[in-house]
């Protein structure tokens, strides 16, 4: 058999692929990606353009105190920490690093009062994200495996 026999070298396929590209087989099903993984880094990714207003507010309305720098260094890392969570959303973990920069966000209402309106409605947020993807991924786990039950029970 000759290198353009062989499977993953067929004539119809780009000279460059990534590994799933290479692996992938005509009828193949795509993996479903988790729903609420995907809600809960659209969340966490507003609320660091958010925080990242929230800091500079922060520093501009307390210029003058010795702990302004503190804060607005704080809060940008707490942005930050917003967009690094959003790759450790695939590990339990980064649900919990989550609800921490939840209850952060809370308490910076008490440095300024109009961000307790901003990070009570980013929590809202939150706990809608991960209660209702956690229910949509259940919902489509048992709909993947009535369609695999099916595909099995009733070949083409």
């Amino acid at each position: 058999m000759s290198e353009k026999e062989l499977p993953g070298h067929e004539s119809w396929r780009p000279a460059r692929e990534t590994k799933s590209q290479r692996n992938w087989t005509p009828g193949q099903l795509k993996k479903r990606r988790s729903l609420r993984t995907m809600f809960s880094s659209v969340v966490l990714t507003f609320e660091a353009i958010v925080l990242f207003f929230v800091a500079l507010t922060i520093f501009n309305l307390n210029r003058d105190a010795e702990w302004a720098w503190w804060a607005l260094g704080g809060t940008l890392s707490l942005a930050g920490l917003c967009i690094a969570t959003c790759a450790w959303l695939r590990h339990p973990v980064g649900y919990g690093i989550g609800w921490g920069i939840q209850v952060l966000f809370l308490a910076l209402g008490f440095i300024e009062p109009m961000v307790f309106l901003a990070s009570i409605g980013f929590v809202a947020a939150w706990a809608y994200a991960v209660i209702k993807g956690r229910t949509l991924d259940r919902e489509n786990a048992v709909r993947d495996a009535a369609e695999e039950e099916y595909r099995r029970t009733h070949p083409e």
